[in-house]
């Protein structure tokens, strides 16, 4: 059973009063690591509160169930399958990582056919997907693929139809190749757009549509019995989640978009990660102790929401792809064992991009009443052409709003003008935004979020609260399913002749 009792009742002084105990503060809360420096001292961790975490990651087999992950155990219990994502990297157990290699080999020997224009000439990758499926490639290819004129990328998960018209306009049917990525291909939006791609390819006049397509799935079959050519389909291991996936063939597009030489980096980057994770004591082990201050908060402080600013505009979709990664894998209502879960499992995971959030959110993070731990991340290296001032100034405003939640400001004349400060924040300050260092930084938040999964008792990789809705939507389509009141009048009025 896992005591909490230790971390219950925990109560450290304010943030000042941290520092000012501690000159050495800085570097005793703060890790290096593959190119990022995480530094969590703004936090209201101290010794007694790590050593009570220490505590109950030891009560909770926190370790074990590490090792059981890397080592390929079923660690997915509910699904009763391995969780291999680690093994994309080469980190996993020898039998899976041997495939996981096989299997990027076969990728990238399509990609060189596609090089060598043997699919014929092709400008532009239209890639089809949902949720883990889509968010992971689309986070890289905005991140890395600004400055490179490979091909033209545009990932489309939304089933509105605007979404597709979008690209239809932008994209010559002659020269784009429509990759369909679904882990089980029955995903209904995928499908459907799919389909919808499918009738564009053909309205111009492709001879062969099917042709143009490239599957990325755990069930290959399926693929091929929707029509893919054997050759196009880039299977990957079912024991590998969606939101866990953009390390094997569902990385396709950003694999293309940036060079074979570019995903290879990327792996490699969240192999570092893997291993410092898989060998570092909790004390220095940056995922851990970053889940440490993510539970002290929920469960010690009662904070309802995590806030993420990624102050530099190549990480913009972070926050998206965070939410999903996070709230999908720990938003449950009940632990591995089947039993309700007695305290809050994962906070609501938000943010945007600095300095636009500054001028909405800030707001309420500086003086509202709720309490909103705050993660900033940037780039010391820009990734802008423009004068210094730029990029220096983007900077500056990161720092300074930790150092403002913190510090706050009396003013005993006009409260309204008063911010109460004691308000946490960590920074991930990353080197420069490379390939390598990307990944190492994706691979610390899944390890993150395994860590707090571990502490709650969670199984972090099924998600089976996402069926019910779509289930639902199918029966209304069907002109089924016994719906409420409200629900029956919304389908009335929407599609009454």
């Amino acid at each position: 059973m896992t005591d909490w009792s230790r971390v219950e009742a925990l109560s450290p002084p304010k943030l000042t009063e941290l520092f000012a105990a501690d000159p050495e503060r800085v570097s005793r809360f703060s890790v290096d690591v593959a190119g990022i420096h995480f530094d969590f001292s703004k936090t209201h961790l101290d010794a007694e509160a790590l050593a009570a975490f220490d505590a109950l990651a030891k009560s909770a087999n926190m370790a074990a169930k590490r090792d059981a992950l890397f080592a390929g155990d079923k660690v997915n219990t509910s699904e009763d399958r391995a969780v291999t994502h680690v093994a994309e990297r080469g980190e996993g157990a020898e039998e899976d990582s041997a495939k996981a290699a096989q299997l990027h080999a076969r990728m990238r020997a399509l990609i060189d056919a596609i090089e060598g224009e043997a699919l014929g000439p092709v400008r532009h990758i239209l890639h089809i997907g949902i949720g883990g499926s889509a968010l992971g490639p689309e986070l890289l290819v905005d991140a890395l693929g600004r400055d490179t004129d490979r091909y033209d990328v545009a990932v489309v998960s939304n089933i509105d139809g605007v979404a597709l018209e979008e690209v239809f306009d932008a994209f010559d049917p002659q020269a784009t190749l429509v990759v369909v990525a679904s882990k089980t291909f029955t995903t209904t939006e995928t499908l459907q757009n799919a389909g919808s791609a499918l009738a564009w390819l053909a309205e111009d006049g492709v001879e062969d549509p099917y042709g143009r397509v490239i599957a990325l799935t755990a069930a290959p079959e399926k693929a091929i019995e929707w029509g893919v050519d054997e050759t196009r389909v880039l299977p990957f291991a079912d024991s590998v989640g969606g939101r866990y996936s953009l390390w094997s063939s569902i990385g396709f597009p950003a694999a293309i978009a940036l060079g074979w030489d570019a995903f290879a980096e990327l792996l490699e980057g969240a192999a570092e990660m893997d291993r410092h994770f898989k060998l570092t004591a909790s004390h220095e082990n940056a995922p851990v102790l970053a889940a440490f201050a993510d539970l002290f908060y929920t469960q010690v402080r009662h904070a309802e929401t995590r806030a993420t600013f990624a102050y530099d505009e190549r990480l913009r979709l972070l926050p998206s792809y965070l939410q999903q990664l996070e709230m999908e894998s720990n938003g449950k209502g009940v632990t591995s064992d089947g039993v309700a879960l007695d305290r809050p499992s994962a906070p609501i995971t938000w943010g945007g991009v600095g300095t636009d959030a500054q001028h909405a959110v800030f707001q309420l993070l500086h003086q509202g009443t709720h309490l909103v731990p705050v993660e900033f991340v940037a780039v010391v290296e820009g990734g802008d052409a423009l004068a210094e001032a730029h990029h220096s100034a983007l900077l500056l405003n990161a720092f300074a709003q930790g150092a403002a939640l913190m510090a706050g400001r009396a003013n005993p004349d006009d409260p309204q003008r008063a911010y109460p400060g004691d308000r946490p924040s960590t920074t991930l300050l990353l080197d420069q935004l490379d390939p390598r260092t990307l990944g190492a930084l994706i691979a610390f938040y899944e390890h993150r979020t395994f860590v707090s999964g571990a502490l709650l008792g969670i199984n972090p990789f099924d998600q089976f609260g996402v069926e019910l809705g779509k289930e639902m939507a199918k029966a209304a389509g069907e002109g089924g399913g016994d719906f409420d009141a409200s629900t029956r009048d919304l389908i009335h009025r929407a599609f009454a002749d």
